[in-house]
C-alpha cells in the first residue's frame, strides 16, 4: 500500500518562507503513463482542492498560476520524497497543503480525480 507523509507546515508572517516535503513508501516503478507523477495541492475549508504544483519524469513541472514564481517543486527520487519550496508566502496561501501521487492519466495534471493516493496535510498559516 503506498503511503505519504507530509511534514514542514507551520505558521510564518507575510513575506515568509517554508519548504514542505512528503516521504513517500511502498510506491512501486510504473511503465505506464506518468510514471511517479506527483503533486501538491491545497485546501481551505468550504472550498475545493486546489491543484497548485506537479512534477514528472517526463512532464517536467507544473504551477497554478496564484503560485507560479513563489513555490518551487522537486524531487528527490533517491528518498523517495516530493518537496514543496514556498516563498514569499501570503495570507491568502493559509491552506492545508495534501501530497497527492499515482496519476491514473497519460499526463502529470492539476486535478483531485486523476490521483490515487493522498496524505494526510499539513497546515500552513500565513498572518499579515
Amino acid at each position: 500500500q503506498v503511503q505519504l507523509v507530509e511534514s514542514g507546515g507551520g505558521s510564518v508572517q507575510s513575506g515568509g518562507s517554508l519548504r514542505l516535503s512528503c516521504q513517500a513508501s511502498g510506491y512501486t516503478y510504473s511503465t505506464y503513463y506518468s510514471s511517479y507523477c506527483m503533486a501538491w495541492f491545497r485546501q481551505v475549508p468550504g472550498k475545493e482542492r486546489e491543484g497548485i504544483a506537479s512534477i514528472d519524469r517526463d512532464s517536467g513541472v507544473k504551477y497554478a498560476l496564484s503560485v507560479k514564481d513563489r513555490f518551487t517543486i522537486s524531487q528527490d527520487n533517491a528518498k523517495n520524497t516530493l518537496y514543496l519550496e514556498m516563498n514569499d508566502l501570503k495570507p491568502e496561501d493559509t491552506a492545508m497543503y495534501y501530497c497527492a501521487a499515482d496519476s491514473v492519466v497519460p499526463i502529470c495534471t492539476l486535478i483531485v480525480p486523476d490521483f490515487r493516493f493522498w496524505g494526510q496535510g499539513t497546515q500552513v498559516t500565513v498572518s499579515s
